[in-house]
């Protein structure tokens, strides 16, 4: 039995070998087994019916020339074992923007899991299409979880589009996403979805917007973290949009989410510099809650207004031009948002700033009164006329203006919650004769070979077993 599987893994891995050496010498077959691989991957979600599990390869790259598209009713793609680290399926687009596509009529219940997907923009600038992940239309009851989605081709890491209800985005690790480059910029999250749920996301490095909200009435957005390190970010949680949903903000709620712009990066070299230093990309997120469609349109939309969101108890550390702007809004509440750790507010007019239009100087809040009707802020923000959007500031060029310390990930040089201390406690005594001890260490050891060997047999089979069911599905490395 042991023989016939080593003969049958040994010519497995033989026809492996030969068939991907075969295909790196010849580019056009490469290309047409790729062209095979994603039309195997289609055809079983759209002959497989409701329900179905497409199970990808642990540690395997999918190089896809179209998007995986779901067919029916509550199908999942997922990383057979669901794994969370680097060991989930990539799924790597190949000249198109768009990885995975769940927006059919009948895709109530779509499930995306526990894959990577490399939108592959690789430095080079936007094209027309969609997202990494594109989600939503006429459906209900879709899920996104422990997905990393990062490098987009076109505008955004992840949309999930008008039409749908009840989704629901946690646990991801999205970004980076897009450039600072004018109009390279993309989004971590764009939602257009009623009644949604988008929480506990880590979003490292969207460009412009972390999470954006598209009217979105009844949707949840909480216990998010949106940062930034090496790119500036136009607005870290964006209320700002009145299309589709035509200002369309009720039941919204964003709370108890963290908000992390620049910090230094260089070293303070006295005691002058302690607090404030360079940076070196300049980096800063121009709002990190941008609240109302003034703040970012302007008089795009005259008179009309964003309504009926909540946004509070949320969290800003780090450099930033202004912490929560508003304007544009009516029948809001926004209240709570705190500065936490070490911040500062910098930058100035922009080479796209109206030469006719006065820009308000960067400090932690604002609010227009002529362009926020009943709403409820805190009696500290200053009331600032805003002529228009105040997307046109850019960050200083240089200078140590920037906080020192702050991050995400905590502080490194504390020991990890429940390590052993390095000394005192007493000593275990000791029980028993040293025959006793033997005699429990030999017996301890037999039983624990015993069962070392039993559990590499049932984890040796249900690799086996998993291997072959993923690896049936497509050729990938």
């Amino acid at each position: 039995m042991v023989t016939t599987r080593r003969r049958a893994a040994a010519a497995l891995l033989v026809s492996a070998y030969m068939t991907l050496n075969g295909m790196a010498s010849h580019p056009r077959e490469r290309m047409a087994h790729w062209k095979r691989s994603i039309t195997q991957l289609n055809t079983l979600l759209n002959s497989s019916g409701p329900g179905y599990i497409l199970p990808l390869c642990q540690n395997a790259t999918y190089r896809l020339t179209a998007p995986l598209v779901y067919a029916a009713e509550n199908q999942e793609i997922s990383t057979v074992g669901y794994p969370v680290g680097d060991e989930r399926a990539t799924l790597l687009t190949n000249g198109h923007t768009v990885a995975v596509q769940g927006t059919c009529i009948g895709c109530n219940g779509a499930k995306l899991r526990h894959v990577q997907i490399n939108g592959a923009r690789n430095g080079r600038g936007p094209i027309v299409g969609g997202g990494n992940i594109e989600f939503g239309g006429p459906n209900a009851n879709q899920l996104i979880e422990y997905v990393h989605t990062y490098d987009p081709r076109s505008w955004t890491c992840m949309h999930i589009s008008e039409g749908v209800t009840n989704t629901t985005i946690q646990m991801n690790e999205i970004g980076p996403c897009g450039t600072d480059a004018f109009q390279n910029w993309a989004d971590g999250v764009s939602l257009a979805c009623r009644n949604s749920l988008v929480r506990d996301n880590w979003i490292d490095g969207p460009t412009d917007g972390g999470i954006v909200i598209f009217g979105s009435p009844g949707s949840i957005v909480q216990n998010n973290t949106i940062w930034i390190e090496n790119n500036t970010l136009l607005g870290g949680i964006n209320l700002v949009d009145y299309d589709p949903f035509s200002g369309d903000f009720t039941g919204v709620v964003v709370e108890n989410n963290t908000i992390v712009g620049g910090f230094a990066t260089d070293q303070p070299e006295n005691s002058t510099d302690i607090y404030y230093g360079d940076n070196d990309q300049d980096a800063i997120i121009k709002m990190g809650l941008a609240v109302g469609n003034r703040v970012w349109f302007g008089d795009k939309f005259g008179t009309n207004r964003n309504y009926g969101a909540t946004v509070r108890n949320n969290r800003l550390t780090g450099a930033f031009g202004w912490g929560v702007a508003v304007s544009g809004v009516r029948d809001f509440t926004v209240e709570n948002n705190d500065l936490v750790g070490n911040t500062s507010f910098i930058g100035f007019r922009g080479v796209n700033c109206s030469i006719t239009e006065a820009l308000p100087s960067p400090t932690p809040f604002l609010y227009d009164s002529n362009g926020t009707d009943s709403s409820t802020l805190p009696s500290d923000y200053p009331d600032v006329r805003l002529d228009g959007a105040l997307l046109c500031i850019t960050s200083p060029d240089g200078g140590d203006y920037w906080p020192r310390g702050g991050s995400p990930y905590g502080d490194p040089s504390k020991d990890e919650p429940g390590a052993s201390p390095e000394t005192g406690g007493s000593t275990p005594a000791r029980n028993g004769s040293s025959k006793a001890q033997k005699l429990g260490l030999g017996l301890g050891i037999t039983f624990g070979v015993l069962f070392v060997g039993a559990v590499a047999w049932f984890v040796h089979r249900w690799a086996v077993k998993n291997l072959h069911s993923c690896f049936l599905m497509s050729w990938a490395w």
